[in-house]
């Protein structure tokens, strides 16, 4: 396999057309959207915030269609995938893992849900609020900008949930054109990371790794290359474009047609 036509193996969709489906996706979502009734409710909320407790009288919560419910999730799914998709190509200061871009679509999805499962009723707010304080999130989000987009992403998948889909379509455009801007507008500095490769077979595929490297303009050092047993662990110290996309580079050093690395890990470093 040559190592200068793989930049190009696996290349995924071009910016440009994620940013174009999501402002055509609003688009379509406020053509559609003003074109349906206007149609009011009072919620039990409201009621018992505007009329007396002498004269309230409970509301009843709207039926659920399915259908209805079924768009809002795929809805926000749809929206979660592609502001990820945007995101994973205009990370902050350390790459964007595979759990953390499913966790986006996932949560955009769970925002959809919790409004879909409230249905206008108090009671229910509550109850997921004390379920929420029940799970414990371990893994905590370092990045600064992983956490915002995470934020933003739960509230395009609330208004989702709720109907409002020319909000989300919207805010899903502004939010897929606002990542690629920040990156032209705020001064980026290449990333300084450790590279660990380990090899499955004594002999290291060293000529392989240092063109791949190369044809994605990747500086390096060496640093140290162990062996134990048939295993044989190198590190690499490297510098690289903030835009160099380190999956689809993972990928292709871990490729089935090079015989050699089985597993590949990048460490952001502090520059020297």
């Amino acid at each position: 396999m040559d190592p200068n036509s793989a930049a190009n193996h696996r290349k995924p969709l071009p910016e440009w057309l994620l940013v174009a489906a999501a402002v055509l996706m609003a688009a379509g979502v406020v053509w559609f959207d003003q074109r349906l009734p206007v149609t009011t409710r009072a919620t039990a909320v409201s009621g018992l915030l505007t009329e007396s407790p002498s004269t309230a009288v409970p509301s009843v919560a709207p039926p659920i269609h399915a259908g209805l419910e079924a768009f809002k999730l795929a809805f926000a799914g749809l929206i979660g995938a592609l502001v990820s998709a945007v995101h994973r190509r205009h990370p902050g200061d350390k790459p964007i893992s595979r759990s953390l871009a499913q966790a986006q679509i996932l949560l955009c999805v769970a925002g959809a849900l919790m409004m879909i499962i409230i249905n206008d009723s108090l009671a229910r707010a509550l109850g997921i609020a004390g379920g929420a304080t029940i799970v414990r999130f371990r893994t905590p989000v370092e990045d600064p900008k992983d956490s915002t987009v995470l934020f933003l992403l739960l509230g395009l998948g609330m208004a989702s949930g709720l109907g409002e889909f020319s909000v989300a379509g919207l805010g899903t455009a502004f939010l897929c054109l606002c990542l690629p801007l920040l990156d032209r507008v705020v001064e980026r500095r290449p990333r300084t990371m450790m590279l660990e490769m380990v090899s499955a077979a004594p002999e290291f595929p060293v000529e392989y790794v240092h063109r791949l490297l190369a044809a994605y303009q990747v500086r390096f050092e060496s640093r140290s290359v162990s062996q134990q047993g048939q295993k044989t662990t190198a590190r690499y110290y490297c510098t690289l474009d903030p835009d160099t996309p380190l999956q689809r580079l993972s990928e292709q050093l871990t490729d089935s047609q090079v015989e050699g690395l089985k597993s590949v890990s990048w460490e952001t470093q502090k520059k020297e």
